[in-house]
């Protein structure tokens, strides 16, 4: 009974993270008509990197909880999940974003779910089962439905960067699904974020230079700032990464097209998009494609 509890809180959870990593889209059509990639990056972490550290600060001690301290021979796990997930991963997310348009990146970073339960396969040996097949393949049909008519072309340079992305990323969520359950989540991505507000600063410096037509300290883009960076980053990646210590990567993999949906909510609730049948047919797809992940009996295949 405690069991089932507590995978119904790990779902929640995971649903709760990708709806609000599916709000960045739209927090990011407003900032990056005014801020460049890198610039934008390197202030979430920064502000992420705060709320951090005030977290941290809060927290209580606890004697029966994982370690919080990192030894000495892992903190080139961490400074490789730092730069590889969060700056590397992120940064050819945005601008694959920006060059293939936010449709097509959407679409493409809904193969997160494949690329994740191939390499947890591959490396952690996890099950490949019906069920997650069925998940799979009912939640990126979805996703297609609902953007796949204003996907269009897309730069070629956009869809392999964006590719890149979810490549990087899987494999990377992979790796971090033994690392968090040696260590505490939050202290993890407290550290990864660290290190990729640090990676990310000379990338932001150099963009500052090169685009000194940037304008973006006004109230409107401040707040929505603020709103990527504790939103859309501190609390989602520490959910990420907290969900991972309790769940395959591959089960936490198949709420990654709840990011589409939420996304194309929003834009119809703030941004005037229009509601399509596509759209209704995708959401019915992925939310059965979610629900029954967490329903029913697995067959191993």
């Amino acid at each position: 009974m405690q069991q089932q509890k507590n995978d119904k809180t790990t779902c929640l959870l995971l649903a709760l993270t990708t709806m609000l990593w599916g709000s960045l889209y739209t927090a990011s059509k407003v900032l990056l008509d005014v801020i460049q990639p890198f610039t934008l990056l390197c202030l979430r972490y920064i502000i992420a990197a705060i709320a951090m550290t005030i977290l941290q600060r809060l927290r209580k001690p606890d004697p029966n909880g994982k370690p919080r301290r990192i030894k000495g021979g892992d903190w080139k796990y961490v400074i490789m999940f730092g730069l590889g997930g969060y700056v590397l991963s992120i940064g050819l997310q945005q601008y694959g974003t920006k060059l293939a348009g936010a449709s097509l990146a959407s679409l493409i970073n809904c193969m997160n779910p494949i690329a994740i339960c191939f390499f947890a396969v591959l490396l952690l040996h996890e099950r490949m089962t019906m069920k997650k097949v069925v998940c799979i393949v009912s939640a990126v049909a979805g996703a297609v439905c609902i953007v796949g008519g204003d996907a269009g072309g897309g730069h070629i340079l956009g869809i392999a960067l964006s590719l890149g992305s979810v490549l990087t990323w899987s494999a990377l969520s992979v790796f971090m699904r033994s690392f968090s359950q040696k260590y505490d989540a939050l202290t993890v991505t407290t550290y990864g974020i660290y290190v990729a507000a640090i990676g990310t600063l000379p990338l932001m410096l150099r963009e500052i230079i090169t685009h000194p037509e940037m304008d973006f300290l006004h109230a409107k883009y401040i707040l929505v700032l603020f709103y990527v960076a504790i939103f859309c980053t501190t609390i989602p990646h520490s959910l990420w990464n907290y969900c991972l210590s309790r769940a395959e990567a591959s089960t936490c993999s198949l709420f990654y097209p709840i990011q589409p949906l939420t996304s194309m909510v929003l834009g119809v609730l703030l941004l005037n998009e229009h509601m399509t049948v596509g759209f209704i047919a995708g959401a019915v797809l992925i939310v059965f494609g979610v629900l029954y992940s967490t329903l029913g009996k697995e067959k191993t295949r």
